[in-house]
């Protein structure tokens, strides 16, 4: 199995490449699919994935990832667990700004409000953003490839004086504390 290292490889010219790691495959095709429809200024290359690490095989013609979003469903407790175990795979270097989590489900009152929390407490420890999204729907999807489209480009660089880490910290999930310091559940 392999490591992907963010910056192990050089950058190419008006190329953005992202990594959509979903262990359900329910969002991942319609959400790659929409991400290269909408964009047209730059050369953008989708891949998918189960979970991390990814596979040995092919690794020196494996590009250069830029962003790294872990699509998790809150209808799934096996969706957050192996969220968090593919985390564990993911080298240090990709929180300055290459990660995010998409999240859907989170409007349904089945869902328990323990694994939003759970998943805002980790988004919120790691300075990642936390999107949400509405997988049910083409708009849904659409909306959601373009929050995605936005983040991937400050990522791979080809938005002029703006780096990951600043959309990282502009953009990251917070975790409202109680009024003795601690994090709200």
């Amino acid at each position: 199995m392999s490591s992907i290292k963010p910056f192990s490889k050089l950058p190419q010219l008006n190329t953005a490449n992202v990594l959509l790691v979903e262990n359900e495959g329910k969002l991942q095709n319609d959400l790659a699919d929409a991400i290269v429809r909408q964009e047209s200024n730059i050369n953008v290359t989708v891949r998918l994935a189960r979970g991390l690490p990814l596979p040995a095989e092919n690794e020196e013609n494996r590009p250069r990832i830029d962003l790294v979003v872990f699509i998790v469903h809150l209808f799934s407790e096996h969706s957050l667990v192996s969220t968090e175990n593919s985390l564990k795979q993911l080298d240090t270097g990709y929180f300055l700004g290459k990660v995010c989590f998409l999240v859907t489900g989170a409007r349904c009152g089945l869902v328990p409000d323990e694994r939003l929390v759970s998943l805002r407490k980790l988004a919120a420890s790691l300075h990642c953003p936390l999107l949400f999204a509405e997988h049910q729907t083409r708009e849904g999807v659409s909306t959601a490839a373009q929050r995605v489209l936005k983040i991937l480009r400050v990522s791979a660089g080809l938005v002029p004086m703006v780096t990951g880490l600043y959309l990282s910290s502009v953009s990251r999930c917070t975790v409202p504390l109680d009024s003795d310091g601690s994090v709200q559940d």
